[in-house]
């Protein structure tokens, strides 16, 4: 399978404690926590959480006294669990009041992020907008400039519809919207240069809750600026919804070559878990060939040839049990990240999807004979039987990654005779700047 190339949109790199957006950096995933703030405890372990995952910035409600007061303290927790993932400051109507009070949330904090459309109503936004940035720079923190289709700025939108109005062929109303949302996130964005901050500390996003809004703003977005930009659907839903309309509108705009950072804005059922938008992040990532975070399984939906559950039950198991072994899997076995596992459920389509993968197996099907041959790299290495199949297969996976992926090891699939698995599970698009 050939490699793909895909133009990515030119812009500064800007540095968040650390983490590289834009450039020719990787695409960065980020995450949000829906702890309380002030609650310093429950916010760092769910950080944590969100880390471990995955998530390679995470963001934080900086909303009141109690909570600026705390995230110092956040910071401090985590450094002692070792994780030192770069934290974002989502700051809204009072952010420049809590900044003064709180010089060490300033400090521990790696990015403020900045909303033009409520930092402040009439005389006083521009006031608290350059205090903002005065924080920002004397603390040398970057900033995103976050406009949101929910919190737009009403004096802005009300001039470009006035002005709207007044042509000969006025335009439809979402379209001055969206105009709307990308001059006020280009404009705060040269305001606050104006104000000392540097070019290559600056970071925007336009978000909607609309798909095709979202793709149109952030087409125009790239033609106007060469900041990174900050991608998400904001406001996504629950469940299915909010990952396929997520996904549905990111997945075009990534192949355009549009977004430098993401985060799945899903709401988490009761009591859910919110590594799941980590998670979703990455698989949109990976499965579009931009970056590899964890061994993916390939699986069957099931048909009536495939009546038995067994390959369900195993191919939920050994996706859970691949994920959980990246924490140590990641700094022992180079490249097991991109590894391709497949867990089939009969002889039609198993044997072949088998051989594709790093390693695979081929389950029996509804009146086939209950064995089931595994693969590995296109060959068929052993066949197994019997009532231990999920576990003995977990062992050939193991024993297939420390094989493979030890330091110093020849790339899987690299041999002229093991298929076309190796090149399909490793590959990522080459990405190539633009400019």
């Amino acid at each position: 399978m050939g490699q793909r190339s895909i133009l990515r949109r030119q812009t500064r790199q800007v540095d968040v404690g650390g983490v590289k957006l834009g450039g020719d950096a990787p695409i960065v995933v980020q995450s949000m926590t829906n702890t309380d703030t002030a609650d310093a405890a429950a916010t760092a372990a769910q950080v944590l959480a969100l880390a471990r995952a995955g998530s390679e910035l995470v963001r934080l409600t900086v909303d009141t006294m109690a909570a600026a007061a705390q995230v110092a303290r956040i910071r401090d927790l985590l450094a002692r669990q070792g994780c030192h993932v770069p934290l974002i400051g989502d700051f809204h109507f009072n952010g420049h009041k809590l900044l003064a009070a709180h010089p060490e949330c300033a400090e521990a904090l790696a990015k403020y992020r900045i909303n033009p459309g409520n930092v402040g109503k009439g005389s006083k936004r521009d006031t608290q907008f350059a205090e903002m940035i005065e924080f920002a720079c004397a603390n040398d923190k970057p900033v995103r400039i976050g406009v949101n289709w929910g919190s737009l700025d009403q004096d802005l939108l009300a001039r470009m519809m006035d002005d709207n109005a007044g042509l000969d062929d006025p335009r439809p109303a979402p379209a001055v919207m969206r105009s709307a949302l990308i001059e006020s996130a280009v404009a705060s964005a040269q305001r606050a240069e104006e104000l000392g901050q540097p070019r290559n500390r600056i970071v925007i996003s336009c978000k909607v809750s609309d798909v095709q809004d979202l793709i149109a703003a952030y087409r125009d977005l790239s033609r106007r600026c060469d900041y990174p930009l900050h991608l998400g659907l904001t406001e996504a839903g629950m469940g299915s919804k909010g990952i396929v309309a997520s996904t549905a509108a990111m997945a075009v705009l990534l192949q355009e070559g549009i977004g430098d950072t993401i985060r799945i804005s899903l709401t988490p059922e009761p009591g859910g878990d919110r590594t799941r938008e980590v998670i979703v992040a990455q698989e949109l990532l990976q499965t579009m060939g931009f970056r590899s975070f964890a061994p993916l399984v390939t699986a069957c939906p099931g048909c009536g040839r495939t009546t038995s559950t067994t390959f369900q039950a195993l191919a939920a198991s050994i996706q859970t049990y691949l994920r959980e072994q990246m924490p140590v899997w990641k700094a022992r076995y180079p490249g097991v990240e991109a590894m391709a596992v497949a867990v089939m459920g009969c002889v039609v389509n198993g044997p072949g999807e088998s051989k594709m993968a790093n390693i695979g197996i081929s389950l029996p099907g509804t009146g086939e004979t209950p064995v089931a041959p595994v693969y590995e790299d296109g060959a068929k290495t052993v066949t197994l039987k019997g009532e231990r199949i999920a576990e003995e297969f977990q062992q050939l996976v193991e024993a297939y990654v420390r094989r493979t992926y030890r330091p110093g090891a020849e790339p899987a699939g690299g041999e002229p005779d093991a298929g076309a698995a190796g090149a399909r599970a490793r590959s990522v698009i080459p990405l190539k700047v633009a400019g």
